[in-house]
């Protein structure tokens, strides 16, 4: 049973579209795109270095994977750059696009079967980066063994949201955290069943 990983770039009030740039995604009229650079920090590169460092794959949304696919065979970046390149990308697209990534393979018919019958495998862990819409799929369908969550210290107000409507109400719980000099909390969390509710009112 492969573990898949959500790693996510937030904003405060849970925005997730176009950390990277106003290239990445303007759709809706988004205007704030690449709200994320400005924060990065040596510690940040060390978490993220540490999460690239184990076997892994992607799973990626048709997007996200046209996002990459522009800039990391193309990039610099040895730590980024060869554990991307060399992970084999699992991708969901409605249609059958021509994937040219080296290593990329197409989720054939429904995307949460597919990525079910994907954790089945034998294999290193499946990685999502980025993906809104696919994320969304793998919420109703409850394929999310792990969370990785950059909150940034930032509001934006509208704009792509990770936890959006329809989400299946969950209780998650802490595993780790760690926070950059720039205030981006990088917190781990799990599933952890159904949410306990209680009362504070006097008897």
């Amino acid at each position: 049973m492969r573990k898949l990983i959500v790693s996510t770039f937030l904003t405060l009030d849970g925005v997730m579209q176009a950390p990277g740039g106003p290239e990445e995604d303007d759709s809706g009229g988004f205007a704030h795109g690449g709200w994320s650079v400005t924060y990065w920090d040596d510690r940040m590169g060390e978490v993220m270095g540490a999460a690239m460092s184990v076997p892994f794959d992607l799973v990626l949304g048709r997007k996200t994977y046209d996002i990459f696919a522009a800039y990391w065979p193309h990039a610099s970046e040895e730590q980024g750059a060869k554990p991307l390149n060399d992970a084999t990308k699992h991708v969901a697209s409605r249609s059958r696009p021509t994937l040219e990534w080296r290593n990329s393979v197409l989720i054939d018919g429904d995307a949460a079967e597919g990525i079910a019958a994907l954790k089945q495998q034998d294999g290193p862990e499946l990685q999502v980066h980025g993906s809104g819409d696919l994320v969304q799929t793998l919420l109703r369908h409850g394929l999310i063994d792990e969370y990785r969550l950059w909150v940034f210290p930032l509001v934006i107000g509208s704009g792509k949201r990770l936890f959006a409507d329809g989400t299946v109400p969950a209780a998650l719980r802490l595993v780790d955290s760690q926070v950059s000099t720039t205030g981006v909390v990088m917190g781990t969390y799990e599933p952890a069943g159904e949410i306990v509710t209680g009362s504070f009112a006097l008897e």
